[in-house]
């Protein structure tokens, strides 16, 4: 069997087998809560569901002696739900390391011992990654002497793309994975940061980013919230606590200017049960 990289680029995922040859595939998503049981977590985990084959792909950035169970795990669990589809398991390593781990392809216990595919991207000819569109933001991973060269070539077939949602998605998850190995002022240096940010990968990050900040700031401003009150009245009950966590920003800080005329804690559950 030969060996696959795979990459996802909007609907379609790209791979690259060796000898060279790309090619598109339509895909769906396949979400593991469909495999039942409790979640596993990993690096990156994407179960694609492409015509009769189920592509299984773990994105590492570090080794983990889990990875052998958890692709064992993952083949059983697909095995239990779809029995009659083909599964191929691919680990994707993305930073160099020497640890044995990154070598090791099976699971192995007693009675049972299940194979999948590992690819470490060093090791990778940089030609082989500069097929297919999809593939472009792993050539700057893949085996090169001169990173800022061939982040430079990448950055050049980029501008020839000519659908523009594909191109600015391309730049942005090269920019993202360039992170990995280069410093963020040389990226900068040679990536047009223009097409970057029109990305739709960029925009979720950043989105991503706003939704953390504000739920972070919510929780800060409820942890204040409470302090006040607890100083003026002592320990709440449980369930006053969880009713101003649950609170919007507005409510706390209107909550914060009518707690002054507070004198007892009837006064502070009175609020919340007129403000729902």
């Amino acid at each position: 069997m030969n060996t696959v990289i795979v990459f996802v680029v909007g609907s379609t995922i790209q791979t690259l087998a060796t000898p060279a040859m790309s090619r598109a595939i339509a895909l769906t998503q396949l979400s593991p809560s469909e495999l039942s049981l409790a979640p596993i977590r990993a690096d990156s985990l994407i179960l694609l569901a492409a015509q009769s084959v189920i592509l299984h792909l773990e994105f590492q950035t570090q080794p983990d002696p889990d990875i052998p169970f958890r692709m064992a795990d993952y083949r059983l669990r697909v095995f239990r739900r779809y029995p009659q589809v083909h599964m191929r398991q691919v680990v994707i390593y993305l930073k160099p390391t020497r640890s044995e781990l990154a070598q090791q392809t099976t699971f192995t216990i007693s009675g049972l011992r299940h194979k999948f595919e590992v690819i470490r991207l060093w090791e990778v000819p940089v030609t082989q990654l500069q097929t297919a569109p999809g593939l472009l933001p792993l050539s700057i991973l893949g085996q090169t002497e001169d990173k800022p060269k061939t982040l430079q070539e990448v950055a050049d077939q980029i501008e020839q793309l000519p659908d523009r949602t594909e191109r600015n998605n391309v730049a942005a998850t090269t920019f993202i994975l360039a992170g990995l190995v280069l410093e963020k002022a040389v990226i900068q240096q040679i990536l047009r940061e223009d097409i970057v940010k029109e990305s739709v990968t960029y925009q979720d990050i950043l989105q991503q980013g706003l939704q953390q900040g504000l739920q972070q700031g919510l929780q800060r401003e409820a942890d204040l919230i409470i302090r006040q009150l607890q100083r003026r009245f002592g320990s709440l009950n449980p369930e006053t606590e969880a009713q101003v966590r649950s609170l919007s920003i507005d409510q706390l800080e209107t909550l914060g200017v009518a707690l002054l005329d507070f004198t007892q804690v009837i006064d502070v559950e009175n609020w919340l049960d007129q403000n729902p």
